[in-house]
């Protein structure tokens, strides 16, 4: 068989495993699982983009995920009547003088010579800088937090299509990882792996205390959608009456076609961010980062500012995360700090890469698919195998009782069990990198 043929036989079964599901349990299940994958496809695109073609290990992917999902509060939720007349210069003004305040004390490290007095100044600067900086900020976010805190209290958005925050998403991402990997990526891979989880914690506790930002963990509801409300669907009398036309009930009908749209706008983001991905692969740049990959060394001395591509790719990489992070909070309707964990925003994307062929963009987005199909569907069935085994048991056993209640576990069996199979039997991944 060859490989084309075997890639188009990947995806037809992981798209008759999407189908089984609407067919067995539920269409609204069946469009469930294409959203996130396709969103978890994207995810994939950006961690391949920095693994896959320049070998640098960020385990720090929820972060970016996260700040495309505060990237959508900011964009396209309304301003907070009041917020921004009560404290929002101050809390500009605050963030300017602590950026001031770095800013000061790196130019005074660069102009003192080394020494006692330079070590001295230099704290001296940040600690006045610091208490400045705190003078400013504090009132000025306490008044913006007593504006309706029950349901607001925050300074809120630019009232922009939702859309829009997408890409903004990713430039958030970029600007942040910019930063990153300016401090970040002279160091081995280890130890970069250790700083980018770090850092991705730091912006969640952020998100999660800074309530004048985006609420924290009191979250930021009803986020503007790209498609049209189910119950104004069911109020239209031409909708209703096409969707009786397919022997579909008007709520049935109007949640369907909600995520049929979103899948729409879904793949148009996938399939330009696949060719552009594609493109970079086989560009002489992306040439160039795979020679980076394989041997830093020959390849700085060829004259390849390795540090510099490297920032190049993180960024990228990051971006893209953004965007994917944009759009799941889209499609959820909601900011919610508290869900974003490293096993489903940081490893579960690396069991995706690893599984659908780290280097290869399409084994990237097969395994998006795959691996979220998995993460989805395991349970369910998993309790119905439990069912059955446990079906001839008498009722009170202790090890029925244990097996039925075990069955939360069988998505993270699961998870190590392909991993390790797929890495015995196939180590550079379902659709192995040429």
């Amino acid at each position: 068989m060859t490989d084309t043929n075997r890639n188009i036989l990947y995806f037809v079964l992981v798209g008759l495993l999407i189908l089984s599901t609407g067919v067995l349990y539920s269409w609204n299940t069946a469009l469930f699982v294409l959203n996130f994958g396709l969103i978890s496809a994207v995810m994939s695109l950006g961690v391949n983009l920095q693994w896959g073609f320049a070998g640098l290990f960020n385990v720090g992917i929820m972060g970016f995920v996260a700040l495309g999902g505060l990237a959508t509060v900011l964009v396209s939720m309304p301003a907070t009547p009041g917020a921004w007349s009560a404290g929002g210069v101050g809390v500009i003004g605050g963030l300017l003088m602590g950026a001031a305040t770095v800013v000061a004390a790196v130019v005074l490290y660069a102009k003192m010579q080394a020494g006692r007095m330079r070590g001295l100044a230099i704290f001296a600067l940040l600690v006045v800088g610091f208490f400045v900086y705190r003078s400013v900020f504090d009132p000025a976010v306490a008044r913006i937090e007593a504006v309706d805190p029950a349901f607001l209290g925050y300074l809120g958005g630019l009232n922009l299509p939702v859309v829009v925050a997408w890409p903004v998403g990713g430039l958030l991402a970029a600007a942040v990882a910019w930063m990153i990997g300016k401090t970040a990526l002279g160091l081995r891979s280890d130890y970069l792996a250790i700083a980018t989880l770090g850092i991705s914690e730091i912006i969640i506790a952020v998100m999660k205390n800074e309530d004048w930002m985006a609420r924290g963990v009191k979250n930021v509801v009803g986020l503007p959608r790209p498609a049209p409300y189910e119950i104004d669907l069911q109020n239209d009398a031409g909708f209703v009456e096409t969707a009786a036309s397919f022997g579909l009930d008007p709520v049935t009908a109007s949640t369907l076609w909600v995520k049929v749209i979103y899948a729409g706008l879904f793949s148009v983001v996938l399939i330009v961010l696949f060719i552009l991905a594609q493109r970079a692969l086989h560009s002489p740049w992306g040439r160039m980062m795979r020679a980076i990959r394989d041997n830093e060394f020959a390849a700085e001395a060829m004259g390849k500012h390795v540090t510099a591509r490297h920032l190049q790719v993180f960024v990228l990489g990051s971006a893209v995360c953004g965007i994917a992070g944009a759009m799941m909070t889209t499609l959820d309707g909601q900011l919610t700090p508290g869900t974003y964990q490293p096993l489903r925003f940081t490893f579960l994307i690396w069991v995706m890469v690893i599984v659908g062929g780290s280097g290869n963009n399409l084994g990237a987005v097969l395994g998006g698919f795959l691996i979220w199909w998995l993460w989805v569907m395991v349970e369910p069935m998993g309790n119905a195998l439990m069912y059955y085994v446990t079906y001839f048991m008498p009722d009170g056993s202790g090890l029925k009782e244990h097996l039925l209640d075990s069955t939360a576990h069988m998505r993270l069996l699961t998870m190590g069990l392909v991993l390790l199979l797929v890495l015995r039997f196939s180590p550079r991944g379902l659709i192995p990198e040429k």
